[in-house]
């Protein structure tokens, strides 16, 4: 695995951690940490290829060009990806919107369900999502 493959699956892990300790305290902020999770568990895949990107809408995009709709992860998997999106937005930019513990929850769970899918596909050996 090269040193980008590793940052990446790293901060990735640490999100996941990190989202889910805030849940309860800071919802917006463990949705947000949940969606770069996702995020840089993404994009440690595509660095395998050499792909980066320079947007978060062109990792979506890309997820779901080159991941979904070639069949490497379900469509499902894809969703959940785009909600972590949403939620993010509502919690880092939605003004008066917050996202609820709940919601903040789900959130976590959805990241973990991409990071697992990325590691099913993954070219190389990636280290368990929770340590």
């Amino acid at each position: 695995m090269n040193e980008e493959v590793a940052d990446l699956w790293t901060r990735a892990r640490r999100a996941l951690q990190t989202g889910e300790s805030l849940i309860e305290s800071d919802p917006d902020a463990a949705a947000s940490r949940a969606c770069y999770a996702a995020f840089y568990g993404v994009s440690a895949l595509f660095a395998f290829e050499g792909k980066t990107f320079g947007k978060h809408s062109a990792v979506e995009s890309a997820v779901h060009r080159d991941l979904v709709r070639v069949g490497k992860i379900t469509p499902e998997v894809g969703g959940a990806y785009s909600a972590l999106v949403d939620l993010r937005n509502t919690g880092d930019y939605g003004g008066k919107a917050h996202v609820g513990s709940e919601a903040a929850h789900e959130a976590v769970k959805k990241a973990r369900v991409v990071l697992n899918a990325v590691r099913q596909v993954s070219p190389e050996p990636l280290p368990p999502v929770d340590v």
